[in-house]
C-alpha cells in the first residue's frame, strides 16, 4: 500500500504575527531551514524575478485567485509544560518587537511636532499579554499541497514522524479530540489545532516522538469514526513539512512537484483520489463520489447543468431557430470533449511523470551498479594482491623451515661434539693431575738434593775460610758414627765429636 504525503503551508498577510513552532520538515536532519526555503521558493523566484513590484502584485492577486485572507486559530497543547512557557516568551518578544516597531514609527512621528503637554508625550498603544498563551491567532490562508510521488507504508520506508487529521467535525471540542488520542498521549509531543473560515470543521497536526508512533497511530486511527453516533471518520495523511510564508514571498503561486489539493463544493472537505473517490460532471465539476450521491437531483450541485438533458419537441431558440435537443447535446457533446481532454491531459502527465520517475530510478539502479562492479573490481585487485602476499608468505615458510631444520640438524652435531670434547677435557685433567702430582714429587727430591749440595757447599766454604792446621786436623781425621736412636740426632752427633777427638789422641800417643 502507497500514500502521498503532504505539505501544508500558512501564507500570511505582512502585518500578521508568525506562530510559534509551526515549522516541521520531515527531512530535518538532511537539510538546513534555509535550504528548506530556497527549495520550497526556487519556483517562486523565477516566476517573480526582473518584475516591477506592480507586475509582482498582479501575479500573486492572479495566482490567489477569489481566495481571501481570514484569522486562522492556532491551538497549542505539548506535553511538556517547560515548552509551553517558551511558547509564551516567543509571543512576548514577537509582540514586543511589533511594539517596537510601532514605537519608532510613532516617533519619527512626534519628532517633527513641538510637545505642547506631558500627556501628548504617552503613547497611543501600551502592550500588554492576556488571554490563552497556547492560543494564537494569525491572519492568512491554509495551503494543502499533495506530493506527486507515492510513498510506501512498509516498515524500513522513511516517510514522516507527523500526521494531520484533515477534516475533524466541529461539535468534537478538544477535550473529545483528547479522549480520542488518549492511547497516544506518551508518545505525542504536540498537537496543533487549526481553525480557519471553513465551517463545521477543523484540521489538526499531530508530532509524534518517532515514525514508528506515527504508524502505529495511522494504522490504528485511519478510516475509524470518530463516535458510533455520526459517521465521520478520521481521514489522516502524513506530513512532509509544514511551512509559514509571507503572501509578499510568493506563497501562493505554484510549488514544482506538488499538487495544491482542492475542496469539494458539497461537504468543503479537501478532494485527494487516493484517500477518496472523485467524479467530475459533464460541466468539469469535481466533487467526492459519495457527497454526489447524495444529491437527488441530475443536475450539477454548483452551476445546475442538467447532466441528462431530456428532449423536448418543437422547443427552439427564438434567435436562432436551433432546437434545445441539438443545443443541449452539442452542449454536452462539447462538455465531455473538454472531460475527455481534461483526463487526457491528466493521464499525460501522470504518465509522464511514471515514465521520469521510471528514468529516475533506472538511472539510480545503473549508477548503483556501476558502483557494484567498481567494487567488485577493486575487490579482485585486492584479493590479487593479497593472494601474493599469501605466496610470498609461503614462500618465506618454506624457507624459513628449511633453515630450521639445519639448524637443528646442527644442533644435534654440536651437542654431540660438546660430548666428546667433555669425555676429552676429562681425561686431559686426569693426565695434567697425574703430570702434577709426578712434577711435584720430581721437585721435592731435587729440593732435597739442592739442599744437600747447598749445605756441602756451604761446609766446604766454611772449612776453607778455616786455619791451615785446623783443615789438615779435618783431612786426617776420622769420624766414627755410633749406633745412636732416631730420637735423638744432636745428642749423638755432639757425642760422636768428642770421641773422634779421644780416638786421634790415641792415635798421636
Amino acid at each position: 500500500m502507497s500514500v502521498s504525503l503532504v505539505v501544508i503551508r500558512l501564507e500570511l498577510a505582512e502585518h500578521s504575527p508568525v506562530p510559534a513552532g509551526f515549522g516541521f520538515s520531515a527531512a530535518a536532519g538532511e537539510m538546513s531551514d534555509e535550504e528548506i526555503k530556497k527549495t520550497t521558493l526556487a519556483s517562486a523566484v523565477a516566476c517573480l524575478e526582473g518584475k516591477s513590484p506592480g507586475e509582482k502584485v498582479a501575479i500573486i492577486h492572479q495566482h490567489l485567485g477569489r481566495r481571501e485572507m481570514t484569522d486562522v486559530i492556532i491551538e497549542t497543547m505539548k506535553s511538556n509544560p517547560d515548552e509551553l512557557k517558551t511558547t509564551v516568551e516567543e509571543r512576548k518578544s514577537s509582540e514586543a518587537s511589533l511594539t517596537a516597531q510601532r514605537s519608532k514609527d510613532h516617533s519619527k512621528e512626534c519628532i517633527n511636532a513641538a510637545p505642547d503637554s506631558p500627556s501628548k508625550q504617552l503613547p497611543d498603544q501600551i502592550s500588554f499579554f492576556s488571554g490563552n498563551p497556547s492560543v494564537e491567532i494569525v491572519h492568512g490562508i491554509m495551503h494543502l499541497y499533495k506530493t506527486n510521488k507515492m510513498t510506501s507504508l512498509k516498515e524500513d520506508v522513511r516517510r514522516s514522524a507527523m500526521l494531520c487529521i484533515l477534516t475533524v467535525p466541529a461539535a468534537m471540542t478538544s477535550h473529545d479530540l483528547m479522549k480520542f488520542v488518549a492511547p497516544f498521549n506518551e508518545v505525542i509531543e504536540q498537537m496543533k489545532i487549526i481553525r480557519d473560515s471553513t465551517p463545521n470543521q477543523y484540521m489538526v497536526l499531530i508530532k509524534f516522538s518517532a515514525q514508528a508512533d506515527a504508524d502505529s497511530f495511522y494504522m490504528a486511527c485511519n478510516g475509524r469514526q470518530f463516535n458510533s453516533i455520526e459517521d465521520d471518520v478520521c481521514q489522516l495523511v502524513y506530513v512532509e513539512r509544514a511551512e509559514v510564508l509571507k503572501s509578499e514571498d510568493g506563497a501562493s503561486l505554484p510549488v514544482m512537484d506538488l499538487t495544491e489539493l482542492p475542496k469539494c463544493t458539497v461537504c468543503l472537505e479537501r478532494m485527494d483520489e487516493s484517500v477518496n473517490g472523485i467524479l467530475t460532471t459533464l460541466c468539469n465539476h469535481s466533487f467526492h463520489s459519495q457527497c454526489l450521491q447524495r444529491w437527488d437531483d441530475t443536475t450539477c450541485p454548483v452551476c445546475r447543468y442538467c447532466q441528462t438533458p431530456e428532449p423536448v419537441e418543437e422547443n427552439k431558440c427564438f434567435e436562432c431557430g436551433v432546437q434545445e435537443y441539438s443545443y443541449l447535446l452539442t452542449s454536452q457533446l462539447e462538455s465531455q470533449r473538454i472531460y475527455w481532454e481534461n483526463k487526457i491531459v491528466r493521464i499525460e502527465k501522470d504518465t509522464a511523470e511514471e515514465i521520469n520517475n521510471m528514468k529516475t530510478k533506472f538511472k539510480e539502479t545503473i549508477e548503483k551498479c556501476d558502483n557494484l562492479e567498481h567494487k567488485l573490481n577493486d575487490l579482485l585487485k585486492e584479493k590479487q594482491s593479497v593472494e601474493r602476499k599469501c605466496t610470498q608468505l609461503n614462500t618465506k615458510v618454506a624457507k624459513l623451515t628449511n633453515e630450521l631444520k639445519e639448524e637443528q640438524e646442527m644442533n644435534k652435531c654440536l651437542r654431540a661434539n660438546q660430548v666428546l670434547l667433555q669425555n676429552k677435557l676429562k681425561e686431559e685433567e686426569r693426565i695434567l693431575k697425574e703430570t702434577c702430582d709426578q712434577k711435584d714429587l720430581q721437585i721435592t727430591e731435587i729440593q732435597e738434593q739442592l739442599r744437600d749440595v747447598m749445605f756441602y757447599l756451604e761446609t766446604q766454604q766454611k772449612i776453607n775460610h778455616l786455619p791451615a792446621e785446623t783443615r789438615q786436623e779435618i783431612q786426617e781425621g776420622q769420624i766414627n758414627i755410633a749406633m745412636a736412636s732416631a730420637s735423638s740426632p744432636a745428642s749423638s752427633g755432639g757425642s760422636g765429636k768428642l770421641p773422634s777427638r779421644k780416638g786421634r789422641s790415641k792415635r798421636g800417643k
